[in-house]
């Protein structure tokens, strides 16, 4: 099969399009034909040895999480969907996974199936980014009376979590990178951005909110300016989850969830994308185009 491979650590010119062997599913696993694949900032980080490269292992590895494609085989024991299913997911995160291949195995329960009417390449823009605003969402219980701040929504999860904050009734606050939010004014802070920026989300909270510092963490002395103001502060890191993948799904079919892709580019042109994506300013998400 085709894939892309980190030969090792580095710049995008370490990615390379190589010939690999099909995976076989085994229990509780099914063999997925790849036709999208997400491309995401942790694939960039952990190309460089950065991010989640510990759990991923020495190279040479296949990068990228978020995938769409079709179930073409099943191993023992799986129930939730059958050979010709159209299935998406972020598998395995955060250990390796390569979604930029032709073929990934995965846990059934960590994939879900793709919504009518919603193409592949949709499809492959959501999971990690979808999944990673769900699950701080959930994090931060948001009900109907909550004011939530999305700073950093332009990008690929916080076009989603407006998205997703509205859904659950939420009165969302959406600001950009380098945008001043409103002081000490909403119950919950999604910060996308990281680095300085993670401070400028803080003061918006209100005494007794919630920061949930998604794209860098908090540093000690984020930790410590919270406590002086009485704000509560979460590390959150996303997990594979098709359970919640059905519910995003289900909103979608609804039409309160609408992914949006900045581009569409072919598998080979994977280092061009890391590129792009590393170099900053791009509006949703970039996929790769498998078949």
């Amino acid at each position: 099969m085709r894939a892309i491979q980190v030969e090792r650590f580095g710049g995008p010119e370490v990615l390379a399009l190589t010939e690999l062997e099909r995976p076989s599913p085994i229990s509780t696993e099914v063999l997925v034909e790849i036709h999208a694949a997400g491309v995401n900032p942790v694939d960039y980080k952990t190309r460089t040895g950065d991010a989640v490269a510990r759990w991923v292992g020495p190279p040479p590895f296949v990068p990228g999480w978020d995938i769409a494609g079709v179930v073409v085989a099943c191993g023992y024991g799986v129930t939730r969907f059958q050979i010709g299913a159209r299935v998406f997911g972020m598998p395995w995160f955060p250990r390796r996974a390569g979604g930029y291949a032709e073929y990934l195995t995965a846990p059934a329960l960590q994939l879900a199936r793709i919504p009518d009417g919603l193409s592949f390449v949709e499809a492959a823009a959501l999971p990690l980014a979808a999944l990673t605003a769900w699950q701080s969402l959930e994090a931060a219980q948001i009900g109907r009376s909550n004011r939530v701040l999305v700073h950093g929504a332009g990008g690929g999860v916080g076009h989603l979590a407006v998205q997703l904050a509205a859904a659950l009734g939420a009165d969302v606050v959406a600001t950009g990178r380098h945008d001043t939010p409103p002081e000490q004014d909403v119950d919950v802070a999604l910060d996308l951005v990281g680095g300085t920026e993670t401070d400028v989300a803080l003061a918006a909270l209100r005494p007794g909110g919630l920061l949930l510092a998604i794209a860098d963490g908090t540093t000690d002395a984020t930790k410590a300016e919270a406590q002086r103001r009485g704000v509560r502060v979460l590390d959150p890191l996303v997990e594979p989850d098709g359970r919640s993948l059905d519910r995003i799904a289900q909103l979608m079919e609804q039409g309160a969830v609408h992914p949006r892709v900045a581009s569409v580019m072919g598998l080979e042109q994977a280092a061009e994308a890391h590129r792009r994506l590393e170099a900053g300013g791009v509006g949703g998400k970039l996929v790769l185009a498998v078949r």
